[in-house]
């Protein structure tokens, strides 16, 4: 059943879970994240993320999300993610999206708050929720290498201000607030060192849940810490495809010369991006 993101992380905050959030630019990932979340019994959060309109339209995949959301066992929320332009997140609102994320975390802090405003004003008058960012998560989304500018800050000059972030909320009532505490898009070169003192500041300051990007790559421990600290959703991407990407690559490797259809290995990666997803899930769940 599709719902939005309040109801979703309302949940979560109850159990006290984190609700994993899975990119899913092709059908076959959304078949996975679903089967996964149906699997366990858990609620999920699809996303389209606007950085991924090269691969796949919003056009393309966005009714197919909204309507196995609708047909799926769990409740599904389907959300927008990175969407840096109100004509983009209207047009996934309209098409049935329960949930958008406005990314203006490059912006100057007065332009990010007053646009934020006004994609709250609308999406509440449609029944949807808003995430925001405040901070810089390291890398932009897709995992590309940081822009010189990027680079060149200093830790707390990326991340969220507690303080800043208790009236950002209160200006702009966003429904969850995306933070940067160490984490970055795409593959760490090590294991990243988080800022769990942070978390809990911001936590403690701000009423609606917080939000991990870059989860791909952290360790479990960090995770379930994390969520300890006040962490309610989970964004994780790049683990996913690679395990898909692994699987087919393996099935190759085992079999030299055999001739696979494209519909063969299109299931091989959904199988094994289900399992992946599976295995998240179950971590965020502690």
């Amino acid at each position: 059943m599709r719902v939005n993101l309040s109801q979703i992380l309302a949940d979560a905050n109850h159990k006290g879970w984190a609700i994993g959030a899975f990119n899913t630019p092709n059908l076959e990932s959304v078949q996975a994240v679903i089967a996964a979340a149906e699997a366990l019994n858990q609620p999920v959060i699809i996303m389209h993320a606007q950085i991924h309109e090269s691969l796949v339209p919003l056009e393309v995949i966005g009714p197919v999300m909204v309507r196995l959301a609708d047909q799926a066992r769990v409740n599904v929320c389907v959300h927008l993610d990175h969407g840096e332009d109100l004509g983009y997140l209207l047009h996934a609102m309209k098409m049935g999206f329960t949930a958008v994320m406005y990314d203006g975390s490059r912006l100057p802090y007065e332009e990010n708050l007053a646009n934020t405003r006004e994609i709250v004003r609308v999406a509440h008058y449609l029944g949807v929720s808003v995430e925001a960012e405040l901070g810089r998560v390291l890398r932009p989304e897709g995992g590309g290498a940081p822009d010189l500018e990027e680079e060149a800050l200093s830790p707390e000059a990326c991340y969220t201000d507690p303080a800043l972030a208790s009236a950002f909320v209160a200006a702009t009532g966003v429904d969850a607030l995306a933070i940067a505490f160490g984490t970055a898009h795409g593959l760490y070169e090590a294991q990243p060192c988080l800022d769990f003192e942070r978390i809990a500041a911001i936590h403690q300051r701000v009423e609606v849940p917080l939000v991990m990007h870059g989860g791909s790559g952290v360790c479990a421990a960090d995770f379930q810490k994390a969520i300890a600290c006040g962490i309610s959703k989970i964004n994780y991407f790049t683990y996913m495809s690679l395990a898909g990407g692994q699987a087919v690559k393996v099935c190759f490797d085992q079999n030299p010369g055999r001739d696979l259809r494209f519909d063969q290995i299109a299931e091989i990666g959904r199988v094994a991006m289900q399992a992946d997803v599976e295995l998240a899930m179950k971590i965020f769940r502690g």
